[in-house]
């Protein structure tokens, strides 16, 4: 399969989280692809949070010279602390699963229950030993016909929506107990970063710990052309789904970012759902991406955001839902004068 393209999803449900992590890695496709299956999840009930993320990287026309990379940050806010580390790998080194989720990078695993690893550089080191429960099915971004072909570009799901995990991590030397952190487990993948965008999630509303929510906004380039504001909402409810993400609706949405809040706003069958996620400056770290096409996108990440949001339905009084420092929060600006520092990480590939 093409490195800009997925096989469509499965008509049986119960083949559905299978076909959601299962790899779109070619290596013998020349276009350039990045691939990553990433975990994260907050403290119950304190500013504290990890990110860990397990990428495939290929540079555009050059899939000898792909790569895997690992990963890992850890946020805690009492502390005014940010530790971010990274490690690359070559591709040999790698095991990727085309059905389920199933990835070795080194040693280091990633699978539907367990994340055991480490990534070390520049002096700072995070471990991890985590087991994880999966409560909910799959959530798609988009809808299911666009997941096959190459538009967009970029494809985003969530495998585990309010993943629960459990276990140790290692901070510089510094034991961190993982005790019923809630989060997610996601895969991402395409063939370039979109141009300009931002990315929410909320794992559990402080006031509603069922509701999830996969949110985003940017807009796409075309040679000095740009689109207006595109933007996605999904938010699941229980049993239900609210889903304004087709193509037609992404046009209709409202949704913006700027320094460091993301705004969203969706109406459809007579449902609204409004608000807004944003971060103190404190708590972003800058990350340098390699893009397939060549050079580097920053994303300013942070998982420690602030959401607030409403849901207006007919016949019924409106739902505020609230999440003080548990949502997550990452930007990718064209400018450059966010004023935010980009960890000291591995090189840029050559």
């Amino acid at each position: 399969m093409g490195a800009m393209h997925s096989p469509p999803p499965p008509s049986d449900p119960s083949d559905l989280r299978a076909w959601a992590n299962g790899s779109r890695h070619d290596p013998n496709d020349r276009r350039g692809f990045y691939e990553s299956w990433f975990q994260r999840a907050n403290h119950p009930s304190k500013p504290r949070a990890f990110w860990i993320r397990y990428t495939v990287f290929v540079p555009k026309g050059r899939p000898d010279d792909a790569m895997g990379e690992l990963w890992a940050m850890y946020f805690d806010r009492d502390e005014g602390r940010i530790v971010a580390a990274k490690e690359v790998l070559p591709l040999r080194d790698c095991s990727l699963a085309p059905d389920g989720l199933n990835v070795t990078m080194d040693g280091r695993l990633l699978d539907n229950s367990h994340v055991v690893g480490s990534a070390r550089n520049n002096g700072r080191a995070i471990d991890w030993d985590l087991r994880y429960t999966t409560p909910s099915p799959p959530l798609l971004n988009f809808p299911p016909k666009l997941y096959p072909g190459g538009f967009p570009k970029a494809k985003a799901l969530v495998g585990s929506p309010n993943a629960v995990f459990d276990g140790t991590l290692g901070v510089d030397g510094d034991e961190i107990r993982i005790d019923g952190w809630v989060g997610s487990q996601n895969h991402n993948w395409g063939s370039q970063h979109t141009n300009t965008y931002a990315w929410g999630q909320v794992c559990g509303f402080d006031n509603e710990p069922d509701t999830f929510l996969e949110c985003g906004a940017g807009k796409l380039k075309f040679g000095p052309l740009w689109t207006p504001w595109m933007s996605v909402i999904v938010l699941r409810d229980g049993d239900r789904e609210h889903q304004f993400n087709g193509i037609g609706q992404w046009m209709r949405n409202g949704g913006s970012f700027d320094w460091y809040r993301l705004q969203l706003d969706g109406t459809k069958g007579g449902i609204r759902i409004a608000g807004s996620i944003e971060a103190k400056r404190e708590d972003f770290v800058g990350l340098p991406y390699w893009n397939p096409p060549g050079g580097i996108r920053t994303c300013l990440n942070s998982k420690l955001a602030r959401a607030e949001f409403v849901i207006e339905e007919p016949g019924k009084e409106p739902l505020r839902l609230v999440s003080e420092h548990r949502a997550a929060l990452e930007l990718f600006p064209v400018a450059d004068d966010h004023g935010i520092e980009i960890m000291d990480l591995p090189a840029p590939v050559p």
